[in-house]
């Protein structure tokens, strides 16, 4: 899972400057989907919708703060797969849950951590440290302004040999890696840049004005030089699969947490990251929240192009399934299996839905007010772009950018699509944020 990667950075979504060869060969070799989504339009829930099955309006961290935990009571996808036999093992940002609370990897189902458990943490693409379970394992070759020791690498490194182990074990695994490329900070390696230094104009450097993120001279390369360095990940994966023997007995899934943040960091549009789609992460529009998504098994999964609509609580009951075990009952996800074995009728939403509550990390509660809320119902997607607005209402299959909104027009769809915003959430509880005390964030 890549991090802030928009649904159009790929070459096989239809990317023109970017270079990434793995990811296309991953799709031309599986299904590409055109209507996945997201979890959320921001980072932890997003996640925590992935981890547990359950939809924005049921899932336990709904706050974006990368200390709100999950709870000791979820049931994540590596718990359910951990019972079925697999090894698990998690690799890169976590963001939803930190030491001192149940959220961690190692207490929901996750054998083997290693990477950044605070989601501000992995900001630093050049960490001071970085947790092998609840160990830190520091870099002093990444203190005092040098930069030698780059976070995704390192983490790559470690999800490979766990790779590794799991072939060695003739054990079935489950492997969750998830990059912190290509979110700010905009730093990477000169080797990847290096390709895009002749083609990509730049436009001024990029300047944090919170002093959060480095300063990047070429913005525009290095951000490209990061989604081709996803791309250099998912090709390592993919050759160490092979060499292994393990390409035919092993599904891969590729996928974005939200969608591109490259206007929050004011890109001008130049990689038309968000493809065809209005939005960006933050936002409840298309691009916001629909993610580029490929699965490939061979000689299991025909490839092709899939436009059925799915999202990441479907995620857990699909691996479930894969795996012969049983999902936990009163999940929002469906599997996805028929879609991508082609054996049976496909199981298909009567609705999806998400949403982004106001959080007041001090007190550690929620606004008690409409959040910002989307709901897709067919083709039909409803969007309330600021908490306590009115539902806007867009016809997908006639206008893919919702540039049109026609609400008024169809009244009797905004009030299906009201009361889905009512009935498909509970009220989040009050939850704490719980700081990590290497890295208060």
């Amino acid at each position: 899972m890549a991090d802030d990667l928009g649904y159009g950075d790929l070459g096989c979504y239809g990317q023109k400057i970017i270079q990434t060869p793995n990811i296309d060969r991953l799709a031309a070799e599986g299904i590409r989907f055109t209507d996945a989504y997201a979890g959320c339009t921001v980072c932890a829930p997003s996640r925590s919708v992935l981890m547990t099955g359950k939809h924005m309006g049921h899932t336990s961290v709904r706050a974006n703060t990368g200390g709100v935990p999950l709870l000791a009571e979820d049931v994540t996808v590596a718990e359910v797969l951990k019972q079925a036999g697999y090894m698990t093992g998690a690799f890169g940002k976590w963001g939803i849950g930190d030491i001192g609370s149940d959220g961690v990897p190692w207490k929901q189902g996750f054998d083997t951590y290693y990477g950044y458990l605070h989601q501000i943490h992995a900001h630093n693409q050049y960490p001071g440290f970085l947790f092998s379970n609840d160990d830190v394992r520091p870099f002093p070759q990444n203190l005092g302004g040098y930069k030698e020791m780059y976070g995704n690498d390192l983490i790559t490194s470690m999800a490979t040999g766990f790779l590794r182990e799991a072939g060695s074990k003739k054990k079935p695994f489950f492997l969750y890696l998830a990059l912190t490329l290509p979110h700010l900070e905009l730093l990477v390696p000169t080797d990847s840049m290096q390709p895009y230094d002749k083609t990509v104009v730049e436009d001024g450097p990029y300047r944090d004005l919170r002093n959060h993120y480095s300063t990047q001279g070429k913005p525009r390369t290095s951000y490209a030089g990061m989604v081709s360095r996803v791309d250099r990940y998912v090709g390592t994966l993919m050759e160490t699969a092979k060499e292994l023997g393990l390409e035919d007995n092993t599904i891969f899934f590729f996928c974005s947490d939200n969608g591109t943040a490259t206007p929050l960091w004011n890109d001008k549009g130049y990689f038309n990251s968000a493809g065809p789609f209005r939005g960006h992460k933050t936002t409840m529009y298309e691009g916001g929240i629909r993610t580029p998504m490929i699965a490939r098994w061979k000689g299991r999964v025909k490839p092709g192009v899939s436009n059925l609509p799915w999202y990441f609580a479907d995620v857990l009951p699909t691996l479930a399934e894969l795996a012969g075990t049983v999902a936990p009952t009163g999940l929002d996800g469906i599997s996805i299996v028929p879609a991508l074995l082609g054996k049976s009728a496909q199981k298909k939403h009567d609705y999806m839905y998400w949403e982004l509550p106001k959080y007041n990390k001090a007190a550690g509660t929620f606004a008690d007010e409409t959040p910002m809320q989307a709901v897709r119902m067919g083709n039909w997607k409803g969007v309330r772009p600021k908490a306590g607005g009115a539902l806007e209402l867009y016809d997908l299959a006639k206008d893919i950018g919702e540039k049109t909104d026609v609400a008024a027009k169809f009244p009797a769809v905004v009030k299906k699509l009201e009361a889905i915003c009512k009935t498909a959430r509970h009220a989040p509880r009050p939850q704490k944020d719980i700081p990590n005390p290497h890295f208060p964030g």
